[in-house]
């Protein structure tokens, strides 16, 4: 039995003095070959600070052997000890068979840090210096694919493809179906899905391969996937929507209701749910089911936008203008602008006579809807009614020029023009 091999034997037995007895030997006394070995153990068991140690009495020995210096780097990786493990990297000569694999740890280490050009810099360096090895195109693929350079990344996947399926566990027909899809060349993704599910089935995949055909505008194909996916797993809370959605495009609204709500109950965080079940019930008319979704919705996100535009305008048609008031107040006074908001309140506080927070919200959504002539409209008569001529005129012109043969807009301006010699 070899000194490691000892090592190892009494760890597992909880005798740590006479393991640290046999470490200590090592360390002093034991080969370079002795050495090395343990410090792999040591490392492989996490002791790595002591793995640190007897790496560094090598690099006593030898300073620049790039096996070495790669070892120690990795060590300082596991320990976050980041700088150091790139300065220890950066001791490799360009000429040491192992600056390859320093170079793909480098650029690791700086797509760690945001640094993404510097990764692919370093990573196109190894390529140059050993260009027909897998793992540093798949390195290329992953690292394109993670920064959204998709055509880059898809062409080293097709290129590893030719060779092999897998690597390392991972299945190139899947990585180039996401990044197909993610490019938005979805028939080209579901013709990689189809491959990697003829392996195996994977619940990831087929979702995968359901939202895709869904996004295709291939709602049958989706609805099949995504059904296949709610059977194996009913708590996967992400399949609903897209599911509910392929429903809604094949003009099954009750369908595409049964699920949102089956969701719902699965997930009721899900705040989007809320709201596509809220627009689905007024679909179908039922108004006070939708602004109970919408309202969950806002509950969820008080600053939802969506939820909130479309609740106000089903509070328009009911002329329920107060409760948009309520709604959209809290918003204004921690500094949202959004100009469709910002008119749904200009309205309802006139109709409510507030109209010096109507004259407010009207101005500061103009800013934004300068070329909206309904905004305009809403606008420039509110203007007229409360006496401000000046602004009304600006308005009114803008509202002319967009339609020039409108009576209506030309007997105003003709009065206010008239009404200001």
């Amino acid at each position: 039995m070899n000194k490691t091999e000892q090592y190892t034997l009494l760890m597992k037995q909880g005798k740590l003095k006479e393991a640290e007895k046999i470490f200590h030997a090592v360390l002093n006394k034991g080969s370079d070959e002795e050495i090395y070995a343990l410090a792999e153990e040591l490392t492989h068991l996490g002791f790595l600070e002591e793995a640190l140690t007897l790496y560094q009495r090598l690099l006593d020995r030898y300073p620049d052997e790039g096996e070495l210096l790669v070892a120690v780097a990795e060590v300082f990786i596991q320990l976050d000890r980041e700088d150091e493990a790139l300065s220890t990297l950066e001791k490799i000569n360009a000429e040491d068979p192992f600056y390859a694999q320093a170079l793909l740890l480098q650029a690791d280490l700086y797509d760690s840090q945001g640094l993404f050009e510097v990764s692919i810099q370093k990573l196109l360096q190894a390529e140059k210096i050993a260009p027909d090895e897998p793992v540093i195109q798949f390195a290329l693929a992953e690292l394109y694919a993670s920064i959204g350079k998709f055509a880059e990344a898809i062409y080293k996947y097709e290129q590893l493809l030719k060779d092999t399926k897998e690597i390392g566990h991972v299945n190139l027909h899947q990585r180039l179906a996401d990044a197909y899809a993610a490019a938005g060349e979805f028939e080209k993704a579901i013709h990689h899905y189809d491959h990697v599910l003829e392996d195996k089935l994977d619940i990831d995949v087929l979702f995968g391969y359901g939202l895709t055909a869904y996004q295709a505008g291939l709602y049958e194909k989706a609805i099949e996937k995504l059904t296949e996916v709610k059977e194996l797993d009913p708590d996967y809370h992400s399949l609903y929507l897209p599911l509910a959605k392929s429903y809604e495009h094949l003009e099954d609204l009750e369908k595409a209701l049964q699920i949102s709500t089956a969701g719902l109950k699965v997930n009721p965080y899900q705040r989007e749910l809320h709201y596509f079940a809220g627009k689905i019930s007024l679909k179908l008319g039922d108004e006070s089911s939708a602004e109970k979704f919408f309202l969950d919705a806002i509950e969820l996100d008080p600053s939802y936008i969506d939820a909130l535009l479309t609740l106000n305008k089903l509070y328009l048609k009911q002329e329920r203008y107060q409760e948009i008031i309520q709604l959209v107040e809290p918003l204004l006074a921690e500094g949202e602008e959004d100009p469709d908001l910002l008119w749904d309140y200009a309205v309802s506080c006139d109709k409510e006579e507030q109209y010096s927070e109507a004259l407010n919200a009207y101005r500061s959504a103009y800013r934004y809807l300068k070329e909206n002539s309904d905004f305009l409209q809403n606008y420039g008569f509110f203007l007229l009614e409360e006496g401000i001529f000046d602004e009304a005129i600006e308005v009114f012109n803008k509202l002319q020029i967009m339609d020039p043969t409108n009576a209506e807009y030309l007997d105003v301006l003709e009065r206010l023009e008239a009404d200001s010699k």
